[in-house]
């Protein structure tokens, strides 16, 4: 915690994760500082002794907040909720909260992880992009079935919830590694709608402190 008693975000701009709590922290109107870990320069300054010592993962986001240190977007965003319940990220209802989590762990441990930039290290520079793009179709086909059956406005009914704090930032990892959406319409449906929320625009990539500028927005 910094002098002024601020919560301390940990992020990197482009970290999916990180912006999975970023948008928590924007709904739940959370004011923070951002402590920007750049992943590519100086090899990863995530692998920095001070990060480590933080965070011994060695990933971004980690959240310094009300005396503690969290890793893992997740737990920080549990954490969140259950400290600062307003507006609510999980159902009342014990099913559809079961939904929430479902499709959250879909992307969060079923997706994301398996494009995440330390295994792209390991297939190789020349394979990065068709390994990426096949993992996200994969988990793409599992998602798009399972919101057919869950989605309202957003991913669970018509409230905002974790599984759209996790989906938005896939999305645009999606983007980024080039995926055709067209076979995806319920998640692009979601994802046009999230985006036009203010918490999902404010904590957008294109809109963070450490942003390059040729890519801001």
């Amino acid at each position: 915690m910094t002098e002024s008693g601020k919560p301390i975000l940990y992020s990197y701009f482009r970290s999916s994760c990180s912006w999975r709590v970023r948008i928590a922290l924007a709904l739940k109107s959370i004011d923070y500082e951002t402590v920007p870990i750049n992943l590519i320069k100086d090899g990863g300054q995530q692998f920095s002794e001070e990060f480590q010592a933080l965070n011994p993962m060695q990933q971004v986001p980690a959240l310094k907040i009300d005396g503690i240190t969290i890793g893992q977007s997740l737990a920080i965003i549990e954490y969140l909720e259950e400290t600062r319940p307003t507006p609510r990220l999980l159902p009342q209802d014990p099913k559809r909260r079961a939904q929430v989590r479902m499709i959250s762990d879909v992307i969060a441990s079923g997706i994301q992880p398996l494009q995440n930039l330390s295994v792209l290290k390991q297939v190789g520079q020349e394979n990065q992009l068709t390994w990426a793009q096949k993992v996200i179709r994969s988990g793409f086909n599992a998602l798009e079935q399972i919101l057919q059956s869950t989605a309202g406005k957003y991913c669970v009914g018509d409230e905002v919830s974790v599984a759209d704090l996790c989906l938005v930032p896939q999305v645009a990892n999606a983007e980024r590694f080039k995926v055709d959406l067209t076979p995806y319409p319920t998640i692009s449906r979601i994802n046009k709608t999230l985006l036009a929320l203010e918490a999902f625009q404010v904590s957008h990539p294109c809109q963070q402190p450490d942003t390059p500028p040729e890519l801001r927005a």
